[in-house]
């Protein structure tokens, strides 16, 4: 799994209430790709307009803002359905965080699997962020610091966010669940050992 510590770049501000899985990558950019790359999906009804022409509204085909690796969103950002192409897209872009006051239950856990942070802030920090950034012209950095879970904004305000403890740690050291077991071998052949004394019947296939 891909590591994260701390990030520092641009903010893209998409302030959209219950931007859902489907809107992050459309169920046709899935079944018709075949790539290890979902990025070119990413927002693509936003992205695209005809025959996938860019968008020039569409505030990712601007500068600086096609170079964001930070998303700001508002309220139940990745809701919907379940599907893990939503925080791979996202990543495959360029994205390491997503601030947002809240999420889908499901996305949110995925994130943290897919080398993403997600972070949760009041409404009105999120705001004063996107507001900061967008009078820069996205020149303004934010820092996402998962270690000491604060995200710094623009003007150097210091905003504490929590995560969970096991999750934070998988991100933080690049850890899938298989990783995380492993590095736990010395205690869990203690166990075996015990548990083999207590219940030979049970090794006899070892």
């Amino acid at each position: 799994m891909e590591q994260l510590v701390k990030v520092t770049g641009i903010a893209v501000p998409i302030l959209r209430i219950n931007i859902d899985t489907d809107q992050i990558i459309p169920v046709r950019e899935m079944v018709n790709t075949i790539t290890d790359n979902y990025g070119p999906g990413l927002f693509a009804n936003w992205r695209y307009v005809k025959e996938r022409e860019p968008n020039p509204d569409f505030i990712l085909n601007k500068e600086p803002w096609r170079h964001a690796t930070i998303l700001l969103a508002d309220r139940n950002f990745g809701c919907g359905s379940s599907r893990e192409l939503a925080p791979k897209a996202l990543r495959h872009y360029g994205f390491r965080a997503v601030i947002a006051p809240s999420f889908g239950g499901i996305f949110f856990n995925n994130c943290f699997r897919n080398g993403l942070v997600p972070v949760e802030l009041d409404i009105a920090d999120v705001k004063a962020i996107a507001e900061q950034v967008t009078a820069s012209d996205g020149q303004a950095k934010v820092t996402v610091d998962l270690e000491s879970q604060t995200v710094v904004a623009p003007d150097g305000k210091a905003l504490p966010f929590r995560s969970p403890p096991l999750m934070r740690r998988m991100l933080l050291e690049g850890l899938d669940e298989i990783a995380l077991t492993l590095s736990r071998g010395s205690e869990i052949g203690t166990f075996r050992a015990g548990d083999n004394r207590k219940r030979p019947w049970a090794y006899l296939a070892d």
